[in-house]
């Protein structure tokens, strides 16, 4: 059908075409925002990132646990004192044990802190005591001292068997 010369079909086009790049430039207005505020690492208010963004994490980080052959996964807590020991890594310490329950090893330096009193240490822990003490618990026990959480190991069935008595030459890495 024509109207003035103008078939309605070419008329409906051009209008489709308008709100299309009215569309676009307002899209594109509203990202310009988005991409500097990202670009600045600074969080965008009101902007949640869709769920399955490869950016966004739902699980810990992990660090690796070898003692010989035997590899442990260790998700790490969101804290200073973790971000600063994954900065050591990677790292091979030979750990003496103390108190047939845990092994432990001084830092080459001080890490942050945070100390809490736990309560309740669980075979799996890894912690710091003071500010350049690692240790590495492998019985569960209760206790009044005060460490920072570094993080848990996610299955230490067998950490006990693997540590063995004595001292345990033990390599920590994120790889």
């Amino acid at each position: 059908m024509t109207v003035r010369g103008v078939h309605l079909r070419d008329s409906f086009r051009c209008e489709l075409r308008r709100r299309t790049c009215r569309t676009g430039a307002a899209l594109l207005a509203l990202a310009l925002p988005l991409s500097a505020a990202a670009a600045d690492d600074a969080p965008a208010v009101g902007i949640t990132p869709p769920v399955d963004s490869p950016t966004v994490s739902h699980t810990q980080p992990l660090m690796w646990m070898s003692i010989g052959s035997k590899r442990f996964a260790v998700k790490l807590e969101d804290n200073p004192t973790a971000r600063a020991f994954v900065r050591l890594l990677p790292m091979r310490i030979d750990m003496p044990d103390l108190n047939g329950n845990e092994k432990h090893a001084r830092l080459p330096r001080s890490l942050p802190t945070n100390a809490e009193r736990p309560g309740t240490i669980r075979a799996g822990d890894v912690m710091l005591y003071g500010h350049d003490t690692l240790v590495v618990f492998y019985e569960s026990f209760h206790s009044s001292y005060s460490y920072t959480r570094i993080g848990r190991m996610a299955d230490s069935s067998d950490l006990a068997r693997t540590l063995g008595p004595g001292r345990s030459r033990i390599t920590f890495d994120v790889r």
